[in-house]
Protein backbone atom coordinates (compact mmCIF):
# COMPACT_ATOMS: atom_id res chain seq x y z
CA UNK A 1 0.00 0.00 0.00
CA UNK A 2 1.63 3.27 -0.72
CA UNK A 3 2.48 5.59 2.08
CA UNK A 4 0.62 8.75 0.38
CA UNK A 5 -2.72 6.38 0.25
CA UNK A 6 -5.80 7.68 1.90
CA UNK A 7 -6.75 6.71 5.49
CA UNK A 8 -8.25 3.82 5.52
CA UNK A 9 -10.00 1.42 7.94
CA UNK A 10 -11.61 -2.12 7.42
CA UNK A 11 -15.02 -2.84 8.97
CA UNK A 12 -15.68 -6.55 8.52
CA UNK A 13 -19.54 -6.12 9.43
CA UNK A 14 -21.90 -3.66 9.75
CA UNK A 15 -22.76 -4.36 13.10
CA UNK A 16 -19.36 -4.23 14.41
CA UNK A 17 -17.98 -0.84 16.46
CA UNK A 18 -14.46 -1.48 15.64
CA UNK A 19 -12.72 -1.29 12.08
CA UNK A 20 -8.61 -2.07 11.68
CA UNK A 21 -6.06 0.23 10.18
CA UNK A 22 -4.89 -1.03 7.19
CA UNK A 23 -2.40 1.52 6.22
CA UNK A 24 1.13 0.86 6.29
CA UNK A 25 2.66 2.10 9.48
CA UNK A 26 -0.66 2.79 10.96
CA UNK A 27 -2.16 6.35 11.29
CA UNK A 28 -0.76 8.87 13.66
CA UNK A 29 -3.67 10.86 15.85
CA UNK A 30 -5.84 13.46 14.66
CA UNK A 31 -6.07 11.02 11.23
CA UNK A 32 -10.15 12.10 9.86
CA UNK A 33 -11.30 8.86 8.31
CA UNK A 34 -13.19 8.63 5.22
CA UNK A 35 -16.85 8.69 7.70
CA UNK A 36 -15.37 11.67 9.55
CA UNK A 37 -14.33 10.11 12.91
CA UNK A 38 -11.15 11.63 14.04
CA UNK A 39 -8.22 9.38 15.14
CA UNK A 40 -7.82 10.33 19.04
CA UNK A 41 -4.79 8.23 18.82
CA UNK A 42 -1.99 6.65 16.79
CA UNK A 43 -2.99 3.11 15.64
CA UNK A 44 -0.84 1.01 14.19
CA UNK A 45 -1.58 -0.96 10.93
CA UNK A 46 -3.72 -4.00 11.56
CA UNK A 47 -4.91 -2.36 14.84
CA UNK A 48 -8.14 -1.50 16.07
CA UNK A 49 -10.01 1.88 16.27
CA UNK A 50 -13.44 2.22 18.23
CA UNK A 51 -16.53 3.19 15.49
CA UNK A 52 -18.82 4.46 18.53
CA UNK A 53 -18.34 5.00 22.58
CA UNK A 54 -18.16 1.94 24.02
CA UNK A 55 -18.93 1.81 27.69
CA UNK A 56 -16.80 0.40 30.69
CA UNK A 57 -18.36 -3.99 29.95
CA UNK A 58 -19.49 -2.72 26.80
CA UNK A 59 -18.76 -5.27 24.10
CA UNK A 60 -16.30 -4.80 21.32
CA UNK A 61 -17.78 -6.49 18.20
CA UNK A 62 -15.80 -7.60 15.27
CA UNK A 63 -17.11 -10.09 12.56
CA UNK A 64 -20.33 -9.48 14.44
CA UNK A 65 -19.60 -11.15 17.35
CA UNK A 66 -18.16 -10.21 20.73
CA UNK A 67 -13.63 -10.34 20.74
CA UNK A 68 -13.96 -8.49 23.95
CA UNK A 69 -15.45 -6.36 26.75
CA UNK A 70 -14.42 -2.94 27.22
CA UNK A 71 -12.34 -2.68 31.16
CA UNK A 72 -12.79 1.01 30.99
CA UNK A 73 -14.74 3.40 28.56
CA UNK A 74 -13.34 3.68 25.19
CA UNK A 75 -14.02 7.13 22.83
CA UNK A 76 -14.62 6.47 19.44
CA UNK A 77 -11.94 7.25 17.61
CA UNK A 78 -9.28 5.64 20.28
CA UNK A 79 -7.17 2.77 19.71
CA UNK A 80 -8.37 -0.80 21.37
CA UNK A 81 -5.88 -2.82 22.40
CA UNK A 82 -5.73 -5.87 23.82
CA UNK A 83 -4.65 -3.79 27.80
CA UNK A 84 -8.32 -2.44 27.08
CA UNK A 85 -10.41 -6.03 27.11
CA UNK A 86 -11.32 -8.59 28.66
CA UNK A 87 -11.80 -11.74 26.42
CA UNK A 88 -15.10 -13.25 26.44
CA UNK A 89 -15.80 -17.08 27.90
CA UNK A 90 -15.60 -19.69 25.56
CA UNK A 91 -18.60 -20.91 24.78
CA UNK A 92 -20.01 -24.11 26.50
CA UNK A 93 -19.53 -27.29 24.61
CA UNK A 94 -23.68 -28.21 25.45
CA UNK A 95 -26.73 -26.86 23.48
CA UNK A 96 -25.02 -26.16 20.04
CA UNK A 97 -26.30 -26.38 16.95
CA UNK A 98 -26.05 -29.64 15.28
CA UNK A 99 -25.74 -29.61 11.65
CA UNK A 100 -28.61 -27.12 11.11
CA UNK A 101 -27.10 -25.41 7.78
CA UNK A 102 -27.63 -26.63 4.74
CA UNK A 103 -25.00 -27.68 2.49
CA UNK A 104 -24.12 -25.19 -0.28
CA UNK A 105 -26.32 -25.58 -3.23
CA UNK A 106 -23.10 -26.00 -5.91
CA UNK A 107 -22.45 -27.62 -8.92
CA UNK A 108 -19.48 -29.30 -9.38
CA UNK A 109 -16.06 -27.90 -10.65
CA UNK A 110 -15.00 -30.48 -13.56
CA UNK A 111 -12.14 -30.42 -15.94
CA UNK A 112 -9.12 -29.56 -14.04
CA UNK A 113 -6.40 -31.42 -13.12
CA UNK A 114 -2.75 -31.71 -12.02
CA UNK A 115 0.08 -33.86 -12.91
CA UNK A 116 1.00 -36.70 -9.95
CA UNK A 117 2.41 -39.76 -9.27
CA UNK A 118 -0.21 -42.60 -8.50
CA UNK A 119 0.27 -44.63 -6.19
CA UNK A 120 -0.70 -48.31 -5.20
CA UNK A 121 -3.56 -47.73 -2.60
CA UNK A 122 -4.98 -45.04 -5.19
CA UNK A 123 -3.14 -41.42 -3.33
CA UNK A 124 -1.42 -39.35 -5.26
CA UNK A 125 2.12 -37.80 -4.86
CA UNK A 126 2.56 -34.59 -5.58
CA UNK A 127 6.73 -35.04 -5.10
CA UNK A 128 8.49 -38.19 -5.74
CA UNK A 129 10.13 -38.87 -2.51
CA UNK A 130 12.60 -41.20 -0.80
CA UNK A 131 11.61 -41.52 3.18
CA UNK A 132 13.65 -43.00 5.78
CA UNK A 133 11.57 -43.30 8.70
CA UNK A 134 13.19 -43.80 11.91
CA UNK A 135 11.91 -45.14 15.35
CA UNK A 136 13.81 -43.03 17.45
CA UNK A 137 15.77 -39.56 18.00
CA UNK A 138 18.91 -41.61 18.98
CA UNK A 139 19.38 -42.60 15.42
CA UNK A 140 18.75 -38.88 13.79
CA UNK A 141 22.46 -37.86 13.54
CA UNK A 142 23.49 -41.44 11.53
CA UNK A 143 20.63 -41.37 9.36
CA UNK A 144 20.65 -37.37 8.43
CA UNK A 145 24.32 -38.34 7.49
CA UNK A 146 23.35 -41.46 5.12
CA UNK A 147 20.89 -38.97 3.89
CA UNK A 148 23.29 -36.57 3.01
CA UNK A 149 25.24 -39.12 1.10
CA UNK A 150 22.41 -40.90 -0.62
CA UNK A 151 22.12 -37.31 -1.60
CA UNK A 152 25.38 -36.84 -3.06
CA UNK A 153 26.02 -39.95 -4.10
CA UNK A 154 23.27 -41.85 -5.31
CA UNK A 155 20.66 -39.02 -6.34
CA UNK A 156 22.66 -37.60 -9.74
CA UNK A 157 21.61 -41.55 -11.20
CA UNK A 158 18.11 -40.96 -10.10
CA UNK A 159 17.05 -37.76 -11.79
CA UNK A 160 13.21 -38.39 -11.47
CA UNK A 161 13.39 -38.37 -7.69
CA UNK A 162 12.83 -35.37 -6.04
CA UNK A 163 14.32 -35.55 -2.81
CA UNK A 164 15.91 -37.27 -0.03
CA UNK A 165 14.03 -36.88 3.81
CA UNK A 166 14.76 -38.10 6.93
CA UNK A 167 11.52 -38.30 9.07
CA UNK A 168 13.64 -37.15 11.96
CA UNK A 169 11.43 -36.50 15.47
CA UNK A 170 12.58 -36.45 19.37
CA UNK A 171 10.14 -39.62 20.03
CA UNK A 172 10.87 -43.45 20.37
CA UNK A 173 12.27 -43.72 24.05
CA UNK A 174 12.54 -41.97 27.18
CA UNK A 175 8.60 -42.36 27.21
CA UNK A 176 5.55 -43.65 28.40
CA UNK A 177 4.87 -45.97 25.62
CA UNK A 178 1.55 -47.88 27.17
CA UNK A 179 -0.01 -44.77 28.91
CA UNK A 180 -3.44 -43.18 27.39
CA UNK A 181 -1.81 -40.52 24.75
CA UNK A 182 1.27 -42.30 23.61
CA UNK A 183 -0.82 -44.15 20.76
CA UNK A 184 -0.87 -40.25 19.48
CA UNK A 185 2.50 -40.33 18.55
CA UNK A 186 2.95 -43.55 17.25
CA UNK A 187 0.55 -43.26 14.52
CA UNK A 188 1.18 -40.16 13.35
CA UNK A 189 4.62 -41.38 12.74
CA UNK A 190 3.15 -44.57 11.01
CA UNK A 191 0.75 -42.84 9.31
CA UNK A 192 3.47 -40.09 8.18
CA UNK A 193 5.66 -43.13 6.58
CA UNK A 194 2.63 -44.13 4.11
CA UNK A 195 2.48 -40.32 2.69
CA UNK A 196 1.91 -40.07 -1.02
CA UNK A 197 4.76 -38.39 -1.66
CA UNK A 198 6.66 -41.28 -0.84
CA UNK A 199 5.72 -43.64 -3.12
CA UNK A 200 4.52 -46.58 -1.05
CA UNK A 201 8.12 -47.38 -0.33
CA UNK A 202 9.16 -48.28 3.41
CA UNK A 203 12.95 -47.65 4.53
CA UNK A 204 13.10 -47.72 8.26
CA UNK A 205 16.03 -46.81 10.77
CA UNK A 206 16.15 -48.20 14.21
CA UNK A 207 18.80 -48.23 17.10
CA UNK A 208 17.46 -51.65 19.15
CA UNK A 209 16.90 -50.70 22.43
CA UNK A 210 14.33 -47.89 22.44
CA UNK A 211 10.99 -48.51 23.37
CA UNK A 212 9.39 -47.72 20.21
CA UNK A 213 10.25 -50.88 18.25
CA UNK A 214 9.76 -51.33 14.81
CA UNK A 215 6.93 -54.04 15.05
CA UNK A 216 5.64 -51.87 17.40
CA UNK A 217 5.51 -48.71 14.67
CA UNK A 218 4.60 -51.05 11.71
CA UNK A 219 2.96 -53.91 13.00
CA UNK A 220 2.52 -56.99 10.38
CA UNK A 221 -0.05 -57.09 8.16
CA UNK A 222 -1.85 -53.41 9.47
CA UNK A 223 -0.78 -51.83 6.19
CA UNK A 224 0.66 -51.53 2.49
CA UNK A 225 4.26 -51.05 3.64
CA UNK A 226 4.51 -54.24 4.96
CA UNK A 227 1.83 -56.70 3.93
CA UNK A 228 1.82 -60.04 6.17
CA UNK A 229 4.32 -62.33 6.28
CA UNK A 230 6.78 -59.86 5.15
CA UNK A 231 10.29 -58.57 7.23
CA UNK A 232 10.57 -55.15 7.65
CA UNK A 233 12.99 -53.15 5.93
CA UNK A 234 15.01 -52.07 8.78
CA UNK A 235 18.56 -51.30 9.77
CA UNK A 236 18.94 -51.64 13.23
CA UNK A 237 22.13 -49.95 13.93
CA UNK A 238 23.11 -52.29 17.08
CA UNK A 239 22.92 -55.51 15.06
CA UNK A 240 26.80 -57.24 15.41
CA UNK A 241 26.84 -57.12 11.63
CA UNK A 242 28.03 -53.55 11.80
CA UNK A 243 31.45 -53.26 12.98
CA UNK A 244 32.06 -49.35 13.03
CA UNK A 245 30.07 -45.91 11.87
CA UNK A 246 30.74 -46.26 8.79
CA UNK A 247 29.44 -50.01 8.10
CA UNK A 248 25.86 -48.21 9.45
CA UNK A 249 26.09 -45.87 6.67
CA UNK A 250 26.83 -47.85 4.05
CA UNK A 251 24.11 -50.42 4.93
CA UNK A 252 21.60 -47.54 4.48
CA UNK A 253 23.08 -46.06 1.58
CA UNK A 254 23.06 -49.77 0.26
CA UNK A 255 18.98 -50.25 0.98
CA UNK A 256 18.50 -47.24 -0.15
CA UNK A 257 19.58 -47.71 -4.08
CA UNK A 258 16.64 -50.60 -4.67
CA UNK A 259 13.85 -48.29 -3.50
CA UNK A 260 15.80 -45.60 -5.78
CA UNK A 261 15.63 -47.23 -8.71
CA UNK A 262 12.41 -48.23 -8.34
CA UNK A 263 10.96 -44.48 -7.95
CA UNK A 264 12.88 -43.27 -10.58
CA UNK A 265 10.45 -45.83 -12.47
CA UNK A 266 8.28 -43.16 -11.57
CA UNK A 267 6.11 -41.20 -14.06
CA UNK A 268 3.84 -37.92 -13.70
CA UNK A 269 0.27 -38.42 -14.95
CA UNK A 270 -2.59 -36.50 -15.47
CA UNK A 271 -5.01 -36.92 -12.65
CA UNK A 272 -8.25 -35.23 -11.72
CA UNK A 273 -7.94 -32.21 -9.22
CA UNK A 274 -9.98 -34.32 -6.98
CA UNK A 275 -6.87 -36.23 -5.94
CA UNK A 276 -5.48 -33.10 -3.95
CA UNK A 277 -5.42 -33.29 -0.01
CA UNK A 278 -4.83 -29.70 0.84
CA UNK A 279 -3.53 -29.12 4.17
CA UNK A 280 -4.38 -25.33 5.38
CA UNK A 281 -3.02 -23.49 8.21
CA UNK A 282 -2.23 -20.31 9.54
CA UNK A 283 1.04 -19.04 11.99
CA UNK A 284 2.70 -15.66 12.72
CA UNK A 285 -0.95 -14.42 12.11
CA UNK A 286 -2.14 -10.85 12.17
CA UNK A 287 -5.17 -8.62 12.35
CA UNK A 288 -5.34 -8.72 8.40
CA UNK A 289 -5.46 -12.82 8.26
CA UNK A 290 -8.89 -13.16 8.03
CA UNK A 291 -9.19 -9.82 6.29
CA UNK A 292 -7.19 -11.29 3.12
CA UNK A 293 -5.01 -14.02 3.17
CA UNK A 294 -7.89 -16.63 5.46
CA UNK A 295 -10.58 -15.50 3.11
CA UNK A 296 -8.74 -15.85 0.18
CA UNK A 297 -7.58 -19.95 1.12
CA UNK A 298 -11.30 -20.48 2.03
CA UNK A 299 -12.03 -19.38 -1.11
CA UNK A 300 -9.41 -21.63 -2.51
CA UNK A 301 -11.01 -24.52 -0.19
CA UNK A 302 -14.52 -24.08 -1.61
CA UNK A 303 -13.09 -24.90 -5.23
CA UNK A 304 -11.03 -27.89 -4.07
CA UNK A 305 -13.81 -29.28 -2.64
CA UNK A 306 -16.10 -28.37 -5.47
CA UNK A 307 -13.50 -30.21 -8.02
CA UNK A 308 -13.93 -33.43 -5.29
CA UNK A 309 -10.97 -32.77 -3.58
CA UNK A 310 -10.21 -32.99 0.28
CA UNK A 311 -9.15 -29.82 2.33
CA UNK A 312 -8.03 -30.09 5.86
CA UNK A 313 -8.43 -27.26 8.48
CA UNK A 314 -7.23 -27.80 12.10
CA UNK A 315 -6.30 -25.91 15.08
CA UNK A 316 -8.01 -26.73 17.78
CA UNK A 317 -7.36 -23.44 20.00
CA UNK A 318 -8.05 -21.48 17.22
CA UNK A 319 -11.23 -22.72 16.21
CA UNK A 320 -12.31 -22.86 19.93
CA UNK A 321 -14.24 -19.37 19.72
CA UNK A 322 -15.86 -20.67 16.60
CA UNK A 323 -17.23 -24.14 17.72
CA UNK A 324 -21.04 -22.80 16.94
CA UNK A 325 -19.79 -22.09 13.21
CA UNK A 326 -18.68 -25.42 13.08
CA UNK A 327 -21.21 -27.62 14.09
CA UNK A 328 -23.81 -25.87 12.70
CA UNK A 329 -21.74 -26.60 9.33
CA UNK A 330 -21.47 -30.12 9.90
CA UNK A 331 -23.01 -32.44 6.81
CA UNK A 332 -24.44 -34.79 10.46
CA UNK A 333 -25.31 -34.85 13.70
CA UNK A 334 -22.64 -37.64 13.71
CA UNK A 335 -20.44 -34.95 12.62
CA UNK A 336 -21.23 -32.69 14.64
CA UNK A 337 -20.55 -34.67 17.66
CA UNK A 338 -17.06 -35.93 16.47
CA UNK A 339 -16.49 -32.13 16.35
CA UNK A 340 -17.85 -31.73 19.64
CA UNK A 341 -15.72 -34.97 21.10
CA UNK A 342 -12.18 -33.87 19.96
CA UNK A 343 -12.75 -30.48 21.13
CA UNK A 344 -13.76 -31.04 24.45
CA UNK A 345 -10.94 -33.91 24.76
CA UNK A 346 -8.29 -30.97 23.54
CA UNK A 347 -10.19 -28.57 26.57
CA UNK A 348 -9.96 -31.43 28.94
CA UNK A 349 -5.89 -31.44 27.97
CA UNK A 350 -5.26 -28.05 28.28
CA UNK A 351 -6.92 -28.08 31.54
CA UNK A 352 -4.72 -30.62 32.84
CA UNK A 353 -1.48 -27.75 32.33
CA UNK A 354 -3.81 -25.55 34.44
CA UNK A 355 -4.19 -23.10 30.66
CA UNK A 356 -7.24 -22.67 28.88
CA UNK A 357 -7.33 -21.57 24.83
CA UNK A 358 -6.21 -17.91 25.72
CA UNK A 359 -2.68 -19.60 26.24
CA UNK A 360 -2.86 -19.82 22.18
CA UNK A 361 -2.30 -16.28 21.35
CA UNK A 362 1.69 -14.68 20.78
CA UNK A 363 3.22 -11.55 20.89
CA UNK A 364 3.41 -11.36 17.88
CA UNK A 365 -0.37 -11.78 16.65
CA UNK A 366 -1.07 -9.00 19.49
CA UNK A 367 1.66 -6.72 18.23
CA UNK A 368 -0.16 -7.33 14.80
CA UNK A 369 -3.73 -6.48 16.18
CA UNK A 370 -5.32 -9.56 16.96
CA UNK A 371 -5.72 -8.85 21.09
CA UNK A 372 -6.95 -12.30 22.40
CA UNK A 373 -7.65 -15.81 20.92
CA UNK A 374 -11.58 -14.98 20.29
CA UNK A 375 -10.66 -12.57 17.57
CA UNK A 376 -8.26 -14.53 16.21
CA UNK A 377 -10.33 -17.81 16.39
CA UNK A 378 -12.54 -15.39 13.92
CA UNK A 379 -10.33 -14.76 11.43
CA UNK A 380 -8.80 -18.26 11.37
CA UNK A 381 -11.69 -20.56 10.63
CA UNK A 382 -12.41 -18.59 7.53
CA UNK A 383 -9.58 -20.84 6.15
CA UNK A 384 -12.46 -23.26 5.62
CA UNK A 385 -14.51 -21.66 3.46
CA UNK A 386 -17.96 -22.86 3.47
CA UNK A 387 -18.61 -26.41 2.35
CA UNK A 388 -20.06 -28.87 4.84
CA UNK A 389 -17.73 -30.51 7.54
CA UNK A 390 -17.86 -34.18 5.89
CA UNK A 391 -15.13 -36.13 8.39
CA UNK A 392 -13.30 -35.68 11.77
CA UNK A 393 -10.21 -37.01 11.59
CA UNK A 394 -8.73 -37.43 15.29
CA UNK A 395 -4.59 -36.62 16.09
CA UNK A 396 -2.52 -39.10 14.09
CA UNK A 397 -5.07 -40.57 12.12
CA UNK A 398 -5.13 -40.86 8.04
CA UNK A 399 -7.76 -40.40 5.79
CA UNK A 400 -9.32 -43.25 4.06
CA UNK A 401 -10.02 -43.22 0.59
CA UNK A 402 -13.65 -41.80 1.11
CA UNK A 403 -12.73 -39.33 3.20
CA UNK A 404 -13.32 -36.77 0.85
CA UNK A 405 -14.23 -33.01 1.24
CA UNK A 406 -13.79 -30.64 3.92
CA UNK A 407 -12.44 -32.95 6.97
CA UNK A 408 -11.80 -30.95 10.72
CA UNK A 409 -8.60 -32.74 11.13
CA UNK A 410 -7.74 -31.97 15.22
CA UNK A 411 -4.80 -31.17 15.89
CA UNK A 412 -3.22 -28.15 18.26
CA UNK A 413 -2.33 -25.14 16.56
CA UNK A 414 1.08 -25.28 17.10
CA UNK A 415 2.67 -24.91 13.25
CA UNK A 416 5.20 -27.47 13.80
CA UNK A 417 2.31 -29.91 15.22
CA UNK A 418 -0.27 -29.20 12.71
CA UNK A 419 1.71 -29.72 9.70
CA UNK A 420 3.10 -32.83 10.67
CA UNK A 421 -0.18 -34.16 11.43
CA UNK A 422 -1.34 -33.05 8.06
CA UNK A 423 0.71 -35.15 6.66
CA UNK A 424 -0.13 -38.19 8.79
CA UNK A 425 -3.37 -37.25 7.53
CA UNK A 426 -2.23 -38.00 3.87
CA UNK A 427 -1.35 -33.95 2.78
CA UNK A 428 0.07 -33.67 -0.50
CA UNK A 429 0.36 -30.05 -0.59
CA UNK A 430 -0.17 -27.14 2.20
CA UNK A 431 -1.42 -23.79 2.21
CA UNK A 432 0.09 -21.36 4.93
CA UNK A 433 -0.69 -17.94 5.75
CA UNK A 434 0.93 -15.44 7.43
CA UNK A 435 0.64 -12.09 8.75
CA UNK A 436 4.11 -11.23 10.86
CA UNK A 437 6.45 -13.04 8.72
CA UNK A 438 7.53 -17.09 8.99
CA UNK A 439 9.90 -19.07 6.59
CA UNK A 440 7.95 -21.77 7.43
CA UNK A 441 8.74 -25.38 5.13
CA UNK A 442 8.08 -28.84 5.40
CA UNK A 443 10.30 -31.16 3.70
CA UNK A 444 7.70 -33.59 2.78
CA UNK A 445 5.63 -31.25 0.75
CA UNK A 446 5.18 -28.58 -1.06
CA UNK A 447 4.17 -25.27 1.20
CA UNK A 448 2.46 -22.60 -0.14
CA UNK A 449 3.07 -19.17 1.64
CA UNK A 450 0.36 -16.52 1.59
CA UNK A 451 1.26 -12.93 3.18
CA UNK A 452 -1.50 -11.22 4.33
CA UNK A 453 -0.48 -7.93 4.05
CA UNK A 454 1.63 -5.86 0.55
CA UNK A 455 4.23 -4.83 3.12
CA UNK A 456 4.78 -8.26 4.13
CA UNK A 457 5.21 -9.99 0.43
CA UNK A 458 7.31 -6.73 -0.64
CA UNK A 459 9.92 -7.13 2.22
CA UNK A 460 9.74 -11.10 2.33
CA UNK A 461 9.67 -11.31 -1.64
CA UNK A 462 11.58 -14.32 -1.97
CA UNK A 463 9.64 -16.31 0.67
CA UNK A 464 6.03 -15.57 0.24
CA UNK A 465 4.26 -17.78 -2.65
CA UNK A 466 0.99 -15.76 -2.76
CA UNK A 467 0.33 -11.40 -2.01
CA UNK A 468 -3.22 -11.53 -0.40
CA UNK A 469 -2.43 -7.84 0.53
CA UNK A 470 -3.73 -7.49 -2.67
CA UNK A 471 -7.33 -7.70 -1.45
CA UNK A 472 -6.95 -4.74 1.00
CA UNK A 473 -5.18 -2.72 -1.20
CA UNK A 474 -8.15 -3.15 -3.54
CA UNK A 475 -6.42 -4.59 -6.47
CA UNK A 476 -7.99 -8.59 -5.93
CA UNK A 477 -11.27 -10.03 -4.83
CA UNK A 478 -11.58 -12.73 -2.31
CA UNK A 479 -12.87 -14.65 -5.15
CA UNK A 480 -10.49 -13.58 -7.76
CA UNK A 481 -7.25 -14.20 -4.98
CA UNK A 482 -8.88 -18.14 -4.30
CA UNK A 483 -8.94 -18.43 -8.17
CA UNK A 484 -5.27 -17.76 -8.57
CA UNK A 485 -4.60 -19.85 -5.36
CA UNK A 486 -6.54 -22.74 -6.89
CA UNK A 487 -4.42 -22.38 -10.14
CA UNK A 488 -1.15 -22.20 -8.13
CA UNK A 489 -1.91 -25.04 -6.02
CA UNK A 490 -2.44 -26.96 -9.35
CA UNK A 491 0.62 -25.84 -10.87
CA UNK A 492 3.10 -26.50 -8.03
CA UNK A 493 0.84 -30.26 -7.00
CA UNK A 494 2.12 -31.06 -10.86
CA UNK A 495 5.89 -29.74 -9.95
CA UNK A 496 5.49 -27.39 -12.92
CA UNK A 497 6.24 -24.85 -9.57
CA UNK A 498 8.59 -24.75 -6.83
CA UNK A 499 7.80 -23.22 -3.97
CA UNK A 500 10.19 -20.57 -2.45
CA UNK A 501 10.11 -23.01 0.49
CA UNK A 502 11.37 -25.67 -1.61
CA UNK A 503 13.91 -23.38 -3.88
CA UNK A 504 15.68 -22.63 -0.57
CA UNK A 505 15.61 -26.20 0.93
CA UNK A 506 13.85 -24.27 3.77
CA UNK A 507 11.93 -26.61 6.09
CA UNK A 508 10.85 -27.14 9.83
CA UNK A 509 11.86 -30.15 12.13
CA UNK A 510 8.99 -32.78 12.33
CA UNK A 511 7.02 -32.52 15.86
CA UNK A 512 4.97 -35.10 17.18
CA UNK A 513 2.00 -34.62 18.95
CA UNK A 514 2.83 -36.70 22.97
CA UNK A 515 -0.08 -35.97 25.43
CA UNK A 516 1.63 -38.74 27.40
CA UNK A 517 4.31 -38.47 29.96
CA UNK A 518 8.21 -38.48 29.54
CA UNK A 519 9.95 -40.51 31.79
Amino acid sequence: MPTDRPPLAIRMHAADNVAIVANDGGLPAGTVLPDGLTLRDKVPQGHKVALTDIAAGGVVRRYNVPVGYARQPIAAGCWVHERLLDIPPARALQGLPMATVPAPDWAPLQGYSFDGYVNADGSVGTRNLLAITTTVQCVAGVVGIAAERIRTELLPQFPHVDGVVALEHTYGCGVAIDAPGAEIPQRTLRHISQNPNFGGELLMVSLGCEKLQPDRLIPPGTIALRPEGQPLNNVCLQDDAHVGFMSMIDEIVQRARPILQRLNARRRTTVSASKLVVGVQCGGSDAFSGVTANPAVGAMADLVVRAGGTVMFSENTEVRDSVEQLTSRAATPEVAEAIVRELGWYDAYLDRGRVDRAANTSPGNKAGGLSNIAEKAMGSVIKSGSAAIAHVLPPGEKLNADQTGLVFAATPASDFICGTLQLAAGMNVHVFTTGRGTPYGLAACPVVKVATRSDLARRWHDLMDVNAGRIADGEQTIEEAGWALFHLLLDVASGRKKTWAEHWKLHNALVLFNPAPVT
